[in-house]
């Protein structure tokens, strides 16, 4: 059994290991860098990164989807509206591009994209997209819920670039801009949605993630035994 799950996991892992490889020509590849404001931890010697606060939405099939939903997962955020005919089909299609280069993943890199218009973007609406756009439900979840909490969790969690609001009734994020963020709820990386070498970039990073945390559990289970 331990066999099976072993060579599951190398074939899972080993495309994002051999694109490190191949990209730096050795094992030691520069890690990604972190985004957001940092601290020194009460003990002098850890960083404490900027991290996603907790969150609690409402998806496509009406289940509950927090922060603990993406634990221990890699996912990339974006914030959309369905009624949207400038910028969110570009970003639909790129986000579509993302799905199918990470499907082999089972579930580990995941799409999570919050409506900005939660008055219009309503459960059944969400659901209605997710199908028009073919998206895999299995990874890719589409969120509505309180105006000012995912206005809030926009500026101040995913750190996008949008005009300083309240989440009243007159704000309104419209946003280009893609996140990717590590298991442990950092930002690792900020991308132009809307341009195609800026997705490619991110594809290119998430394949770095994903070898970085292989190699970093090799080092842990080596350590151990």
């Amino acid at each position: 059994m331990q066999k099976k799950l072993f060579i599951l996991l190398f074939l899972l892992t080993f495309p994002s290991v051999l694109y490190v490889f191949l990209s730096t020509g050795k094992a030691n590849f520069i890690h990604l860098p972190y985004i957001g404001e940092r601290e020194l931890a009460a003990n002098g010697k850890d960083t404490i990164y900027h991290s996603i606060p907790a969150f609690q939405f409402v998806n496509q099939d009406g289940n509950i989807v927090t922060d603990k939903t993406y634990t221990g997962k890699i996912y990339v955020a974006d914030y959309f509206f369905t009624t949207c005919k400038s910028i969110c089909p570009k970003m639909t299609s790129e986000l579509l591009r993302v799905q199918e280069k990470f499907e082999y993943t089972k579930g580990m890199v995941q799409i999570l994209s919050h409506t900005v218009n939660p008055e219009n973007d309503s459960v059944p609406i969400l659901k209605a997209y997710a199908n028009m756009v073919h998206a895999d439900t299995k990874m890719w979840n589409f969120v509505t819920g309180d105006k000012k909490q995912l206005y809030d969790l926009a500026r101040n969690g995913y750190l996008l670039n949008a005009m300083q609001g309240d989440g009243g009734p007159n704000d309104f994020i419209h946003s280009e801009l893609f996140v990717l963020v590590d298991k442990e709820k950092h930002i690792r990386g900020i991308y132009d949605g809307t341009n195609l070498k800026s997705v490619n970039d991110l594809i290119d990073d998430i394949k770095v993630l994903i070898a970085e945390y292989y190699i970093k559990d090799n080092k842990h289970k080596k350590s151990i035994e």
